[in-house]
């Protein structure tokens, strides 16, 4: 039987590693410290996944004047002070990697340094190393292609042979823009109830909260 796949590309944060939370937290604390009060639970509604820089321009046109040059490295020293102790791997993530015998590669929305922080304190970089690419990469983040078709063409795979390990709508936005097949990811500490039924809506061919159910999904999928 032929392969369907030649690459799954994971995104990091809430599929790799649970680390929604931890960023969210960070932040709500620093965007209300600068004047934009918002909640942990407003920061994950209004941006799960969409890229740092995407959000910033939201906030600054809202807010109508620009945060702090130096706000990223606000948000970075504090989400990764939050990792050092709070930081785990999604469960399972390791041996459903381990057990998916295609390459593989991460496409994520944060920074390249606060990807590479966020799979060494989760024990998932040497996994997936080097073959980590990052929203800064491209012109535009989600729910903009750019990124998935990058990782594509960094990999040296056709976008219609890589399936995407996605958590959020504009994740899933982005690779079906791509042209790439998307299974939709619901297991983390940051998903309520109803947000499988969402990325299903939002395009995601199929739908899962347990990472112990995706290499089968993978192999169900090359079978038809």
């Amino acid at each position: 039987m032929s392969s369907k796949f030649d690459l799954v590309i994971f995104d990091c944060d809430g599929v790799l590693v649970d680390s929604e939370v931890i960023s969210c937290r960070a932040h709500s604390e620093m965007l209300t410290r600068h004047g934009y009060p918002i909640t942990s639970d407003e920061v994950l509604a209004r941006f799960l996944g969409v890229s740092d820089r995407e959000a910033r321009s939201i906030i600054e046109a809202e807010l109508g004047r620009s945060l702090p040059d130096d706000f990223e490295t606000q948000v970075k020293e504090a989400t990764l002070q939050f990792y050092a102790g709070d930081l785990q791997a999604i469960s399972n993530v390791g041996e459903a990697i381990g057990s998916i015998a295609l390459p593989k590669c991460v496409a994520s929305s944060g920074t390249p340094e606060k990807i590479q922080h966020g799979l060494v304190c989760a024990g998932l970089y040497d996994l997936l190393a080097p073959h980590i690419f990052s929203a800064s990469q491209v012109a535009r983040g989600k729910p903009a292609p750019d990124l998935f078709l990058f990782a594509a063409e960094q990999m040296q795979v056709t976008p219609s042979r890589c399936v995407v390990i996605e958590d959020s709508l504009p994740g899933v936005a982005a690779a079906r823009a791509a042209g790439m097949i998307v299974l939709g990811f619901h297991g983390g500490s940051h998903c309520r109830a109803g947000h499988g039924d969402a990325l299903r809506n939002g395009g995601a061919q199929m739908i899962f909260d347990d990472m112990r159910r995706l290499p089968a999904l993978i192999l169900d999928f090359q079978a038809h």
